[in-house]
């Protein structure tokens, strides 16, 4: 299909969500751009987290790795719901109740300022690094697909894309994310059905035909028994509910549009509705995958990995069904980028400058603060972007849950000490327990084989950098003495 007319595609798609951001951030003001004024809708805020949870990566990246690792992925999507359920009513009942802005306020309130700045730190860290490289790989398959044909440089349509997300989410925020978010899942799940319904009917096989097959190459392994693998089941199952836990709970972006929900019991409702959902769209994605090497084979298609969806829908199948693969992908790349971008400028404004614990600090200038760390923020994704693909890694999603066990296990440890422990941390020391836990995590990492004679480490690594981060917040802390409340000691 011509360059130019899936372009102009994109373009159209694009001034749709303009619209949408127009009308949504009529009237708006800071809150609306930080909790959406708590009055989000849940069931909008549940379908639209859906395309946030999932992003480009999981419409590339888990169809593409089915030939290698079959369905082991729904494992950690069994996992997964676990994690939902327990941020429905663990973690959610805590916000609700302090009533908080950014969630990183409940480190304040329970361990003290040095812990609070340190883990909305590791969140910012953490976000824009995963937000990145899930930018980056929708980004190159665009790239490839679409711009390089006009000599566009990739640089370029990274600047080009980020301006477009800053023009729907500068004035908006939140408000205009829950809105714009649900139109992104619904075309990027429309588009997951289509395509996959369109592959079935070129191979000219039922569907249980398909399972067959797929049972027959070993595609469609779900469960793996061998404690020594790194697909171990019970391995794999609290991993995925751990990163759940950690990237959803633990995480500002995703909790924004949580307690920008009115009342506790909706926003719960939301979190249990999106795990029971989950577990369906990835099994539908790994069915995809399984059905893209079947095609594959059938027709002679060498790609592998992240490059055989783009390839078999762009250039194997007709012009109509490559219109609807761009379309989903970019409803995939956008709830990834412009959720993040926003939940990071909240996150920078409110715990790390501070703009709403400052006297005299009038709205105009936490406005002026804002929209300019915004800028910053695209800023800041334009250069990651272009590092990943200097990176050019095979398998993106491997990278990011990677990335994810590491800048995430001190967020892990930080929540977890405050919430199952009564003692009192040493504040000035939190912020070298929380950068220790991860080097010892990585020194681990690399030499596993020699520390555990053939055992893989993979997903928990995340649960190991946790864990060593509480053991190291333990070292630092005493038992809080008598009536005295359990918040940490004030920084020496």
């Amino acid at each position: 299909m011509s360059p130019l007319l899936l372009f102009s595609f994109v373009i159209a798609y694009f001034l749709l969500l303009l619209g949408v951001a127009w009308y949504t951030s009529r009237n708006s003001d800071n809150e609306s751009f930080f909790i959406g004024n708590r009055s989000s809708n849940w069931m909008l805020v549940a379908f639209g987290m859906i395309g946030t949870s999932l992003s480009g990566v999981t419409f590339v990246s888990v169809p593409g790795a089915v030939k290698v690792e079959s369905f082991a992925y729904f494992q950690i999507t069994i996992g997964y719901l676990l994690g939902y359920l327990t941020i429905a009513y663990v973690l959610l009942p805590l916000y609700y109740a302090l009533n908080v802005t950014s969630i990183y306020n409940y480190l304040n309130t329970r361990l003290g300022f040095s812990s609070y700045k340190t883990g909305a730190s590791f969140f910012i860290l953490s976000r824009t690094l995963g937000a990145t490289a899930r930018l980056y790989l929708v980004v190159k398959i665009l790239q490839d697909a679409i711009l390089a044909e006009f000599g566009i440089p990739f640089w370029l349509t990274t600047l080009v894309i980020l301006i477009m997300i800053l023009l729907y989410t500068y004035e908006g925020g939140v408000k205009t994310i829950v809105y714009t978010d649900t139109l992104q899942t619904t075309c990027m799940l429309a588009g997951l059905v289509i395509c996959t319904i369109y592959i079935l009917n070129s191979l000219n096989i039922s569907l249980g035909e398909s399972l067959q097959q797929l049972s027959d190459k070993g595609y469609s392994k779900i469960f793996f028994s061998d404690p020594m693998s790194r697909f171990f089941f019970l391995k794999q199952v609290l991993a995925g509910a751990f990163i759940t836990i950690t990237m959803t709970g633990m995480d500002q972006e995703m909790m924004q549009k949580n307690i920008s929900v009115k009342t506790l019991k909706d926003s719960q409702k939301n979190m249990v509705t999106i795990g029971f959902i989950m577990l369906v769209v990835i099994g539908l994605f790994l069915f995809m995958g399984g059905l893209l090497y079947l095609y594959a084979d059938q027709f002679g298609v060498t790609a592998t990995g992240d490059k055989l969806f783009p390839e078999i829908a762009l250039h194997h199948l007709p012009p109509f069904v490559s219109v609807i693969f761009i379309i989903a992908l970019i409803s995939a790349l956008f709830p990834s980028a412009d959720g993040a971008i926003t939940a990071l400028t909240s996150s920078f404004c409110i715990d790390i400058l501070g703009i709403k614990r400052r006297k005299g600090f009038t709205e105009a200038q936490q406005n002026k603060t804002r929209k300019n760390v915004h800028l910053v923020f695209a800023l800041i994704f334009l250069v990651f972007v272009l590092v990943f693909r200097w990176i050019n890694s095979p398998s993106m999603i491997g990278v990011i849950l990677k990335v994810a066990a590491y800048t995430y296990g001190p967020l892990l440890g930080l929540f977890t000490f405050g919430l199952i422990t009564k003692r009192v941390i040493k504040g000035n020391l939190v912020p070298l327990v929380c950068i220790a836990a991860p080097i010892i995590s990585y020194l681990v990492d690399i030499n596993q084989k020699r520390l555990f004679n053939g055992y893989e480490i993979g997903l928990e690594l995340l649960v190991l950098n946790g864990f060593l981060t509480f053991i190291g917040l333990l070292a630092i802390s005493r038992p809080s003495k008598g009536g005295e409340l359990p918040v940490s000691e004030p920084l020496t």
